[in-house]
């Protein structure tokens, strides 16, 4: 009779959309498909882990496996965290959500529903991101990883040669997004960012969450652009940018230029500090189904030779910049593999 083989699950808790993964426990992943369910976070917090609970049930029956089956589960989290496992005020969640325990409900909630305590990981939803990122792109070597991941904001993380990522004293580590951009390098102000800080944070000059201070500038050189006299709002022309870039609009296509120049100086940057092996680029800038091959060769070639004068000579023949692989599957499978090393420690 064969024995049943154990499976680590990660729950993606994003503030719209929840996400299950899973992985054996050889790090190899269950499926290539997701499940996704609507996070509901309006519901309140019980509801959401409840969900959560509910999902992975789901997934289980899926792919023909059983509670018995499940050895530990992560949870990637947004925002900021109070501490292990309670949540801090964070941008995209209801103020129900602020100082909830997460650990503490969800651990509960498991244990109820496999009829016994299943080991349970919480973490940064980028962080979780970058460990799947780095088994990917490092495969059975050792070397460190840096993931960044430009999105709504710029998603950071920094992994270890065991796997794990940084997360440091107060839970804050490697909120890189956060730290000052050289804008005496890039020619720009110093615009505030939704953090609160106002020396001009990386984020807003290499996220969407800076793009409309970008395109406000830019427009001046562009009277006659269509975006110039759009009815849309701040956002909404930000948004269109994109696909814009895709058709090779100048205006959109410099700012993406732009931006590739402030994370080659970001990369620059955090190889002093962390001295990484591999500079993972993720994010909606990197997906396949978004953007045309040649928009991310551009993007990445932009950011390779931006950080390469700035690196030690060692450094510009070692570290490797590429494009993240995994998608929607990152976080998800990321707090899977959390859950799996975690548990064997």
């Amino acid at each position: 009779m064969s024995i049943a083989r154990s499976v680590y699950i990660g729950t993606d808790g994003g503030a719209t959309t929840s996400k299950i993964g899973g992985v054996w426990e050889d790090g190899t992943a269950v499926a290539t498909d997701l499940l996704q369910r609507p996070t509901n976070a309006h519901l309140g917090p019980e509801a959401v882990v409840n969900g959560w609970v509910a999902a992975i049930g789901a997934y289980l029956e899926q792919n023909q496996l059983t509670w018995a089956q499940v050895q530990g589960v992560g949870v990637a989290i947004p925002g900021p965290r109070r501490s292990y496992g309670v949540l801090e005020r964070g941008p995209n969640l209801p103020e129900s959500f602020v100082g909830f325990d997460v650990y503490t409900a969800y651990h509960r909630a498991l244990a109820a529903q496999a009829g016994r305590p299943v080991a349970l990981f919480v973490g940064n939803d980028g962080n979780m991101g970058g460990v799947a990122e780095a088994q990917r792109v490092r495969g059975s070597g050792k070397g460190s990883v840096v993931m960044l991941a430009p999105g709504s904001g710029l998603g950071c993380a920094y992994i270890d040669g065991n796997g794990l990522p940084l997360d440091g004293d107060t839970l804050a580590g490697m909120e890189a997004s956060h730290m000052p951009a050289p804008l005496h390098l890039l020619g720009a102000e110093a615009y505030p960012c939704g953090c609160g800080r106002s020396w001009g944070c990386i984020e807003m000059y290499t996220a969407l969450a800076g793009l409309p201070y970008l395109l406000a500038e830019r427009l001046k050189h562009y009277p006659d652009h269509p975006l110039a006299a759009s009815p849309l709002g701040p956002k909404e022309r930000a948004l269109s940018l994109r696909g814009l870039a895709q058709q090779g609009d100048a205006l959109a296509v410099e700012l993406f230029d732009f931006q590739a120049r402030a994370l080659g100086l970001h990369v620059a940057n955090l190889a002093m500090a962390l001295d990484p092996q591999f500079v993972v680029i993720g994010g909606g800038l990197m997906d396949t189904a978004a953007t045309t091959d040649a928009f991310r060769e551009r993007y990445l070639r932009i950011v390779r030779e931006t950080a390469a004068p700035y690196l030690w000579p060692a450094q510009r023949e070692r570290i490797e910049i590429v494009a993240a692989t995994l998608g929607d599957l990152s976080q998800a499978i990321g707090a899977a593999l959390v859950a799996l090393y975690e548990h064997n420690e």
